[in-house]
């Protein structure tokens, strides 16, 4: 995962879903950090490494989705604490990659 942040926390500004055949969880804008090739959250249950799991980030200024996929590189933690939870993403589109960036880079306005 790079280390170069796209946008801080505040940017996004509605939920993040993140899906995998056990578990989906709705995430708040201030539990989820953007990188240029990943993203980062914090999470109450566990994610196994290596595990491919999908996103859908809803963009603030006119409710657009991107959906991503990626691969759960780290899951640290404990089910007292919540876990930290980052992934990569994988196989995204340039078109993905523009509206990823225009979703980072957009503010409350």
């Amino acid at each position: 995962m790079s280390a170069r942040k796209i946008a801080a926390s505040g940017a996004l500004q509605q939920s993040v879903t993140v899906e995998a055949r056990q578990a989906r969880l709705s995430l708040s804008a201030g539990s989820v950090i953007i990188h240029r090739n990943g993203i980062e959250f914090r999470s109450s249950v566990p994610f196994a490494p290596w595990r491919e799991m999908t996103l859908t980030l809803q963009s603030p200024r006119d409710n657009s989705r991107v959906h991503c996929s990626g691969v759960v590189i780290s899951c640290t933690g404990n089910k007292h604490t919540g876990y930290h939870v980052s992934m990569v993403f994988t196989g995204l589109s340039k078109q993905a990659q523009a509206r990823l960036n225009t979703m980072a880079h957009s503010t409350v306005g």
